[in-house]
């Protein structure tokens, strides 16, 4: 029997999404212990977006399979039993047997926020990059023009050595300014290894006028990681849903 469920969580104190062999502190190895307590099982969790140490998900989707037939909410109240406070499954539900999280993925949801107060965010300090400058918000909206659409983000990507296409499409990327914060919204069918967070940290390079807005296409062309930003704080950032065709 096939399964997925959505789940949430505060990244803060995990080494992100995926398992690893040297340490059981990740979301995925979590969620597979107690399924393979519940139900006697060898569980694999497969999650629709890998996220970084220190990223959060409010829409995180991921899908695993038994051999015996359980009933999804017996599944979902029985992980939140067992799981940390910081993670919680917000339901379950049976698949088609072809369904995978990541594979059929057509769209994936991220936001980052970055907070223009000064002031100290004692409750939200976990979930924004606590910026202490000031950034000129029409020049990154210029910016992310160029960014849009179908491109070769290898020098968005953090692991210099993919040998997979780093052509991506992004879709959407929103630059909403509040009185507070600058949250911006990036929508494409996937995303490279820290790419979300090179892009906002050459953004803010953008902003504070240390780039112009017009030169994307030939930080794009390089295709150098070397010639990008730097990497935001994962504090900043939230998988905030997936969307399935």
């Amino acid at each position: 029997m096939n399964y997925r469920m959505v789940i949430q969580y505060d990244g803060t104190r995990y080494n992100g999404w995926q398992k690893q062999g040297d340490t059981d502190n990740t979301i995925q190895a979590r969620l597979e212990t107690i399924l393979c307590r519940m139900t006697g099982e060898t569980v694999d969790v497969h999650g629709a977006g890998r996220t970084d140490a220190g990223v959060h998900a409010r829409g995180q989707v991921a899908q695993f399979r038994l051999q015996k037939a359980w009933d999804p909410t017996e599944i979902r109240d029985y992980l939140n039993t067992y799981l940390p406070e910081d993670i919680g499954v917000l339901s379950v539900s049976e698949a088609a047997p072809r369904f995978h999280s990541r594979y059929n993925a057509s769209k994936k949801t991220y936001l980052y926020r970055i907070s223009k107060n000064k002031a100290a965010h004692v409750f939200e300090r976990k979930y924004v990059y606590e910026y202490k400058g000031t950034l000129d918000v029409n020049a990154i909206k210029m910016a992310t023009i160029q960014l849009r659409g179908e491109h070769d983000f290898k020098s968005f990507c953090g692991n210099p050595r993919m040998r997979k296409s780093t052509v991506r499409t992004i879709y959407t990327i929103r630059v909403e300014e509040t009185e507070d914060e600058i949250d911006l919204t990036f929508i494409g069918e996937g995303f490279l290894q820290y790419m979300v967070r090179i892009l906002v940290g050459t953004l803010i390079e953008v902003g504070e006028g240390r780039r112009d807005p017009q030169s994307m296409n030939a930080l794009l062309e390089a295709r150098d990681r070397r010639m990008a930003g730097p990497t935001a704080p994962a504090c900043g950032l939230t998988l905030v849903k997936v969307d399935y065709n």
